[in-house]
């Protein structure tokens, strides 16, 4: 299973447009330091990928990445669909941006899918551009291409959903399934990556998940539960906000050192200490065994 790291920070990007913090002016002065958002392709089989997440950066992901450009053909495409995550625009917007093909797949869980057509009126939108196939995402193993290995697995790991989508009936079908993480799995060779860029609680399931996997990247927002506080982002933790921190005595840290999956961290925030390459938490990382996703990553599984 090959897959191409397409981004690695969260909404707004690195630097984000409107933000001056340190992390933002760090990455402008010192063009390496900057992170797309967060996304990632997957090969479903000859010639055919499958975006995970299709975020605000998905033409420039597109064009970095030599396996998705296009041709041979002048309007033929490798890019067959999307795998959505959540429903948060900074995973969704992107999808838009795809009008001009003939026509491509999204997967997504029944509440994403209910939000992106009945509140961001997606499929009204793109129907007269292109021809778009919303198939619902869940937990029983799904077939990414009909020629292909790769199968996809959506567990879910919060509730929360996008602002757009709160006034939403909270006891509504598939209420727990806004956000997922997605278990990816090569049926040929079996090796597993499991995917979870926010991930808000580590459930039994996601456990056995991890334990499970051969490559896991992991939702990497905050450093610990402060840092929005301290920073002046929000009034909210990092768990008040959905995501759990790294560090700290219930960070995600201690558990993925424990496992014998290669694990990394994406979906940094701007204010993370990581955005900075010279900061001394990446030496904390590497005593753990752990490590930062980077945007061009690939990775065969």
């Amino acid at each position: 299973m090959l897959l191409q790291v397409l981004g690695t920070a969260a909404g707004g990007g690195l630097p984000q447009w409107n933000c001056a913090c340190p992390g933002c002016t760090g990455a402008r002065t010192h063009p390496h330091r900057r992170r797309r958002h967060a996304s990632l392709a997957v090969q479903a089989g000859a010639g055919r990928w499958f975006l995970v997440n299709a975020t605000p950066d998905i033409g420039d992901q597109i064009e970095d990445s030599h396996a998705l450009r296009p041709g041979p053909g002048p309007r033929q495409t490798p890019v067959a669909g999307v795998l959505l995550t959540d429903a948060e625009l900074d995973h969704t917007l992107g999808i838009a941006r795809l009008r001009e093909a003939a026509g491509f797949d999204v997967l997504a869980t029944r509440p994403v899918r209910h939000a992106l057509l009945e509140r961001l009126r997606l499929g009204a939108t793109l129907a007269p551009y292109t021809r778009v196939r919303w198939n619902e995402l869940g937990a029983a193993p799904q077939p990414l291409a009909p020629d292909g290995t790769v199968t996809a697995t959506a567990l879910p790991v919060s509730a929360k959903r996008p602002r757009y989508a709160v006034d939403l009936p909270p006891d509504a079908p598939g209420a727990d399934d806004w956000v997922v993480a997605l278990s990816l799995r090569d049926t040929t060779t079996g090796r597993t990556l499991l995917y979870a860029p926010a991930l808000a609680r580590w459930t039994d399931t996601f456990q056995q998940a991890v334990e499970a996997a051969d490559c896991v990247i992991v939702d990497g927002t905050f450093w610990d539960d402060d840092e929005p506080v301290r920073t002046g982002i929000s009034t909210r933790t990092a768990t008040g906000m959905g995501h759990l921190p790294i560090a700290g005595e219930n960070g995600t840290a201690r558990r993925l050192s424990r496992v014998r999956a290669r694990c990394l961290y994406t979906h940094l925030n701007n204010t993370n200490p990581l955005g900075d390459p010279d900061a001394p938490q990446h030496r904390m990382l590497r005593d753990w065994g752990l490590d930062i996703a980077a945007d061009r990553m690939v990775i065969d599984l």
